[in-house]
């Protein structure tokens, strides 16, 4: 899909309504209500990079602090200073801080003079170049950002909000210009009825436009905002750029409820119901396959082997019954995979709380980063889960080195995490970006790591080796059987990459959206999708799992443990393979801080993704073997 952002004339932008979608808006942050004349604050966020309209390509992931010392933007007395963010909203970059802009409610101003700078030639070339890689700023206005009026290619007619307006532009000439005066539309809602306090934002929209203005007057200057030749930064000498600005108040029908429906636009939806559609088919034959399995061939297996004599030539018949004495035999490194077991419960329980609620309208797009930061505290919960998940396997392995297993299961996934993270972040800190998390939120990152999840760990373990380990069904012999040649589908690396391609491609269109609501700078909000999807997704692992692994017994290969675990987590090969071919079609990276970050948040996603999937279809396969060894007689 193609996108383009058209500027459209001043006169359009006010004389449109863009039309409301149907959708309800998200609650969780109460509305502010403004009297007449009461000022209205303009915060400004950082910098981030947008999509080219003449490659629909993003050729940079920096983002840059709105103050940076370079881009030389009007600053308050007394300088600027932070607005409070959530933990989530600062580790995805947001740097919120105050302006110098005069808003009234109700209020128009025209050609306002912010002030005046001067470029030299560093900061002209650091500025032109990210005109050229198309960076958008990032103001807030009530907690609405400031948007652009944008058509999706093909339908002209469907026009929505896109968060972010340019920093500049390119000429035919391919010189580019600075956006250096601002049109500041903003929609508000008058509420019938009340005398105070009576009017709401509703929207917000900037059309920015570069203007090489003549600055007149004396203590109070002025400045003429009718001039038409763009406003270029020299590359060979300084530049004098006067900042400008007009405000429009326009009254809106729109309520404050449904403020954020221009926002949350869903590019084609009919994608979304179609992979739906396919893949509940896929799920419906899978589902079908293994009943088919279980219900008939199984059956008949069962009901054949009870029927012998034990006593006499078991070795007539043949398969999955053969192994019922090394089917429950420890795995190798029982205790990394108990730890990846544990680890993968918690994030299981973690990913479907966070989707649930977010499902259920807590949280909002309104609250910046309430998403992040409900993964990081339902994680940090869950806790409990994942170190009593990892003690009750590792005991059933019949594990012994209990003392490692509570101190590595939170520790040793969370620290390979935070460790890439921390990787990463100083390749942020080297390009001076805004996204760089600061110290003190890495502190605090460690202090929630060791003083709430490592406790809850440590007491989840604790009563996971209290409880009784999970049986077997069967005696385990104390001699393993020798494993015959198998199929090449039944080998590691076939097995994976032909079961692993399902899972992902159950998820496949949902995960497109994702990525571009991360790396495009995008509101996702489609989690009745997500739910479904994710749903859908743990069904898939289990059933996929569940047949490879009968067939992998047919053939009296008894070493499913890691198997089932593998197989299913494969999937995060094609996760891995899908980053991939979207660095190179949708992204054009010139640097490698941009191409590092790529492919290290790419990488730390799929090795995550590998942990969930793995553990779902392991736990589906473990119940699997269990049921069917329990139906037959043993003597």
């Amino acid at each position: 899909m193609k996108f383009f952002r058209p500027s459209p004339s001043l006169a359009t932008l006010l004389a449109l309504r863009v039309s409301l979608s149907a959708a309800f808006y998200l609650p969780g942050v109460a509305p502010t209500d403004y009297n007449e004349g009461d000022p209205v604050a303009l915060n400004v966020n950082r910098l981030t990079p947008a999509i080219l309209p003449s490659s629909q390509q993003v050729q940079s992931l920096i983002s840059y602090d709105y103050y940076h010392e370079f881009f030389h933007f009007c600053s308050p007395d007394g300088g600027p200073k932070k607005i409070s963010e959530s933990l989530g909203s600062i580790l995805f970059g947001d740097r919120i801080l105050t302006s110098p802009f005069k808003l009234n409610m109700a209020k128009n101003d025209t050609c306002k003079l912010l002030c005046t700078s001067r470029y030299d030639v560093r900061s002209s070339k650091f500025t032109n170049m990210r005109i050229k890689q198309g960076y958008n700023l990032n103001w807030l206005i009530d907690g609405l950002p400031a948007a652009t009026l944008t058509s999706q290619v093909g339908d002209e007619s469907n026009q929505f909000y896109s968060q972010g307006f340019s920093l500049g532009g390119v000429g035919g000439d391919q010189k580019p210009f600075l956006n250096n005066h601002y049109d500041i539309i903003v929609d508000y809602h008058r509420i019938p009825g009340r005398n105070e306090r009576q009017n709401r934002v509703v929207g917000v929209v900037v059309q920015p436009s570069s203007r090489t203005q003549k600055i007149s007057g004396g203590a109070v200057k002025t400045a003429d905002c009718n001039s038409e030749q763009p406003q270029y930064l020299r590359e060979d000498g300084d530049t004098e750029v006067a900042f400008t600005y007009t405000v429009y108040w326009i009254e809106s029908p729109t309520a404050w409820a449904t403020r954020w429906d221009k926002y949350l636009h869903v590019f084609d939806p009919r994608i979304h119901w179609f992979s739906l559609v396919n893949s509940a088919i896929i799920v419906v034959f899978l589902t079908g396959m293994v009943s088919m399995v279980l219900l008939k061939t199984l059956r008949k297996d069962i009901a054949r082997y009870n029927q012998l004599d034990l006593n006499e030539d078991v070795q007539e018949d043949s398969g999955w019954k053969l192994v019922h004495g090394d089917v429950f035999r420890p795995p190798k490194n029982p205790m990394l995979l108990s730890i990846f077991l544990g680890s993968g419960a918690q994030i299981f329980f973690m990913t479907g709380v966070t989707i649930l609620f977010a499902l259920l309208g807590f949280l909002s797009p309104s609250g910046r980063g309430s998403l992040a930061t409900a993964m990081i505290i339902f994680y940090t919960l869950l806790g409990f889960v994942g170190g009593y998940t990892s003690a009750r396997v590792y005991k059933s392995f019949g594990g012994e080195s209990w003392k490692k297993n509570i101190l590595f299961t939170p520790i040793f996934i969370p620290g390979v995490v935070f460790s890439t993270f921390f990787f990463l972040n100083f390749f942020l800190i080297w390009k001076g970006s805004s996204g760089a998390v600061p110290l003190w939120t890495m502190i605090a990152l460690i202090c929630i790591w060791f003083v709430i999840s490592l406790p809850l760990s440590f007491a989840g373990s604790w009563f996971g080796f209290r409880a009784p380990p999970v049986e077997a069904p069967v005696r385990t012999n104390q001699i393993p059987r020798q494993i015959p040649e198998q199929a090449m589908y039944l080998k590691p690396i076939p097995s994976m990459l032909l079961v692993g391609i399902l899972p992902f491609g159950a998820i496949f269109v949902e995960l497109y959206f994702i990525m571009s609501s991360i790396w495009f700078q995008r509101v996702y909000y489609m989690f009745g999708f997500l739910f479904v999807c994710y749903g859908i997704m743990i069904i898939t692992c289990s059933t996929v799992t569940i047949l490879m692994i009968y067939f992998l017994l047919c053939s009296e290969n008894y070493h499913w443990h890691w198997r089932a675990f593998f197989i299913s987590g494969a999937s995060a090969f094609y996760v891995l393979l899908n980053a991939f071919i979207y660095w190179l079609s949708k992204l054009s990276l010139g640097g490698l801080a941009s191409n590092v970050l790529y492919l290290g948040y790419s990488v730390l996603i799929g090795f995550l993704f590998f942990i969930l999937t793995g553990t779902i279809g392991f736990f589906s396969s473990w119940y699997f073997v269990k049921k069917i060894y329990a139906s037959i007689k043993i003597d």
